[in-house]
């Protein structure tokens, strides 16, 4: 009996590892489309802001050259009139875009890892360096692809022509693990001052977001290296490419977006306000705060500020309003673990203050402020 394959043009009769690299390909196209999507809302309110730091430019940059980049690249994958020899002149397209977009999300980890550690020069210097052998490396690699010698009508792809062409995908893997690991190291720092649980402290600072980005690319790793082709033909190698690109650069644009504060110099970091709650000092001096509550005004809160003694200035909840005050990761109703009502962030009805002088308060509700004062 004759094998029926031998009838079906070669864009359906395709090898098992290509047929899988088109359906996870499409599975990498679904995430992109998704993700640019789902982003719109928070990209917009982001691009309306006055501010224009670099990492509010490399996100807008990212957001439209990855899903044009992706949308190229599956043309020349599924069209099945793209000949070999069209092929031979535009493989290098995909592996020179992915370079540039894969840079832009390392120079982000570079900034926000830096900035948490409080501009430490140290850190500065390993990840600038790991950043500069990422780019050397990947620009080297792009001189060692080739066309994947496929028929007419099963699509282009670009594969190595050597197995240490890895490099290119090894040298931004390094980067994303050692920017894991500082801002994993940061926040675990951060639980001797304030106890907090470990599902929290993910959500509090993106490590999820770091995580996945390192998962995806070591995923990558077991393929380029660990993975033996079939023939010159097999493109086993670089089927998790393509995903691994979009979701580092899908990860990175929502550890820009998971900032608190402004993005100029990488924003702050989220868990420095986890310390215990005291009184403000600077320069050494203490600040004694007390409250009061006032006969004209009643229900008033009012914040009276002693320097060593010297009777300071009193302020109402209201006048402290038009500051802007310094919310803590999950007192805003936007965490992730905001419990509502009655958990974490406690409604207006259930918060009644005590007035340690009259004993008032039925609730019992200790306020302790915690906050810096000049």
């Amino acid at each position: 009996m004759a094998d029926i394959t031998s009838l079906l043009p070669p864009s359906l009769n395709l090898p098992p590892h290509l047929s899988a690299h088109k359906y996870f390909f499409v599975c990498t196209l679904t995430v992109a489309a998704w993700d640019t999507l789902v982003l719109s809302p928070r990209a917009w309110r982001l691009m309306k802001s006055p501010e224009w730091p670099v990492l509010k430019l490399i996100f807008h940059f990212m957001r439209f050259f990855m899903p044009a980049e992706f949308i190229i690249v599956a043309v020349a994958f599924f069209d099945t009139k793209f000949t070999q020899s069209q092929c031979s002149h535009f493989y290098l397209f995909e592996p020179i875009c992915t370079a540039i977009l894969v840079s832009a999300c390392s120079v982000v980890h570079v900034i926000r890892v830096h900035a948490i550690y409080e501009k430490s020069r140290n850190v500065l210097a390993g990840m600038t360096g790991l950043f500069a052998l990422q780019v050397v490396c990947m620009a080297v690699a792009c001189g060692f692809q080739r066309s994947v010698p496929l028929l007419d009508g099963q699509g282009c792809i670009a594969g190595p022509k050597h197995n240490w062409v890895g490099i290119y995908w090894l040298a931004p893997t390094l980067v994303y693990t050692a920017s894991f690991a500082l801002a994993m190291k940061r926040s675990l720092q951060t639980l001797a001052q304030k106890p907090l649980s470990y599902w929290k402290l993910m959500l509090r600072d993106g490590l999820n977001l770091y995580g996945a980005i390192w998962i995806v690319n070591m995923t990558n790793m077991i393929f380029w290296f660990v993975a033996k082709p079939t023939d010159t033909k097999d493109t086993i190698k670089t089927i998790v490419t393509s995903m691994a690109a979009v979701l580092t650069t899908t990860m990175t644009l929502r550890i820009i977006l998971s900032v608190r504060g402004s993005l100029a110099s990488g924003g702050s970091f989220a868990g420095s306000s986890a310390g215990p709650a005291s009184s403000g000092s600077r320069g050494g001096t203490t600040h004694v705060i007390s409250t009061r509550h006032t006969a004209a005004t009643p229900g008033v809160l009012n914040i009276n500020s002693q320097l060593s003694g010297v009777p300071g200035q009193t302020y109402t909840i209201g006048e402290m309003g038009s500051d802007k005050p310094r919310v803590d990761w999950d007192a805003d109703g936007k965490s992730s673990v905001n419990e509502g009502k009655e958990g974490l962030v406690p409604s207006d009805e259930n918060v009644n203050i005590v007035d340690p002088q009259h004993g008032q308060g039925g609730y019992g509700v200790k306020i302790t402020i915690d906050r810096q004062v000049d």
